[in-house]
């Protein structure tokens, strides 16, 4: 009889953890781009990774636990894909408004959300969101095209966001949370290395380090420790529909902190995005897991 509820209560804690990490990095990302003109969406991703690294390793501590030889394969393409998606949005966001490069960005978890489907009520939901994501890149006039190479950079981390799922719940299954410790660290060694090349000194500036700080703890470490949390709680279909409220509150974050402003058409369609988010929430199984995170 008591059964149902902690399966019930784990539900509804992952996908609360979800919604906060995406209110988390969307805040974030409007403090990163604000760091573009002294070091570039490189130097911003360096530091973002770099304490986002560190913050988790000395929180979850890894290295108490080393991953076994089969965990390695799915752990380093998961913190590959982690490092390169940052980098890759960070681009986006540079010359694309924060909402259109997160609705360009799910294309990877709806893909995810499509290949993972079973129920005809998903496949609903997907081709809601599929639909409010066709309109979100109409542009409103023929002046207001979006930017080819933010795009590419938009749909580049898209394509990293879904390897990042689908390899995070197989690293997530041995680890749980210490996964997103290790593959930030695994991240960082690609990532910081460009950054530095890139901006050199500029990063160690005051300013540029308490920022970059501040965007390494609410936009990497507090929102991915998050995110595989829910990750290893919920079915990869589910994980994959409900982030697609990241446009929504892409959207929300650009209009309420960079003054990026989005035509009535895109607004109508982040409203069908979330719409699906919410059906797929309501119709949500409270089953067993793909996988069971080890605390």
């Amino acid at each position: 009889m008591s059964h149902p509820q902690p399966k019930a209560a784990s539900t509804a804690l992952a996908i609360a953890g979800l919604l906060i990490s995406m209110a988390a990095f969307q805040g974030a990302a409007s403090i990163a781009r604000s760091l573009f003109g002294a070091v570039g969406p490189q130097g911003a991703a360096a530091l973002r990774v770099a304490f986002g690294a560190a913050v988790l390793a000395v929180v979850l501590r890894p290295w108490r636990a080393a991953p076994s030889r089969a965990a390695w394969r799915s752990l380093i393409v998961y913190g590959v894909s982690l490092g390169v998606m940052n980098t890759l949005f960070y681009f986006a966001i540079a010359t694309v408004p924060l909402g259109i490069a997160v609705a360009l960005e799910f294309s990877g978890p709806l893909a995810v959300a499509t290949f993972s489907s079973r129920r005809p009520i998903d496949f609903l939901w997907i081709a809601l969101a599929v639909g409010g994501l066709l309109l979100i890149l109409r542009p409103a006039t023929p002046t207001a095209a979006l930017s080819p190479i933010g795009v590419a950079c938009a749909l580049g981390a898209g394509v990293c966001w879904a390897l990042y799922i689908v390899f995070g719940q197989k690293a997530g299954a041995e680890h749980g949370m210490r996964t997103t410790a290790l593959g930030m660290m695994i991240a960082a060694v690609i990532v910081v290395p460009i950054g530095v090349a890139h901006a050199g000194a500029a990063l160690l500036a005051p300013k540029v380090l308490l920022l970059g700080a501040t965007v390494g703890v609410l936009g990497t470490a507090f929102p991915y420790a998050l995110e595989m949390f829910a990750l290893t709680r919920l079915p990869a279909r589910t994980f994959g529909t409900l982030m697609s409220l990241e446009p929504a509150v892409g959207a929300l974050a650009g209009l309420a902190l960079m003054h990026q402003t989005l035509g009535l058409t895109q607004w109508l369609a982040i409203a069908a995005v979330v719409s699906a988010s919410v059906g797929a929430a309501v119709t949500i199984r409270t089953k067993t897991p793909v996988v069971v995170a080890d605390l």
